[in-house]
């Protein structure tokens, strides 16, 4: 499956963004699909996945400000950010894999799968 992350942008702090992780080749719809974030000189970090049920899993600071979502007939997995902070900006990943387990959402060795990553910058 191939996937293509896009949506990013620059957004002034307090505002929204909603990012797309649109896939080709494969329905997205068997896949667990991640967001990661990678900001300057940091490690990538998790920020939601969704789950083939459609279970889906925040980091601590996302939850309640991001909502992952999938649409399977776009063949498109979705991340609504509002309330945006300015460490917020970092590059967004999306990552996707068939069979990883619940204890491993969160790590990005094990998603097979990744786009290319879509800039999001939150200006104070």
């Amino acid at each position: 499956v191939q996937l293509q992350a896009f949506g990013g942008g620059l957004v002034q702090a307090g505002g929204s963004l909603r990012l797309s992780c649109a896939a080709s080749g494969r329905s997205l719809s068997s896949y667990t699909v991640g967001w990661f974030r990678q900001a300057p000189g940091e490690k990538r970090e998790f920020v939601a996945a969704i789950r083939r049920s459609g279970a889906t899993y925040y980091a601590d600071s996302e939850k309640g400000r991001f909502t992952i979502s999938r649409d399977n007939a776009k063949n498109t997995v979705y991340l609504q950010m509002n309330s945006l902070k300015p460490e917020d900006t970092a590059v967004y990943y999306c990552a996707a894999d068939q069979s990883i387990i619940i204890t491993s959402l969160t790590s990005s060795q094990y998603y097979h799968y990744w786009g290319q990553g879509t800039q999001v910058t939150v200006s104070s």
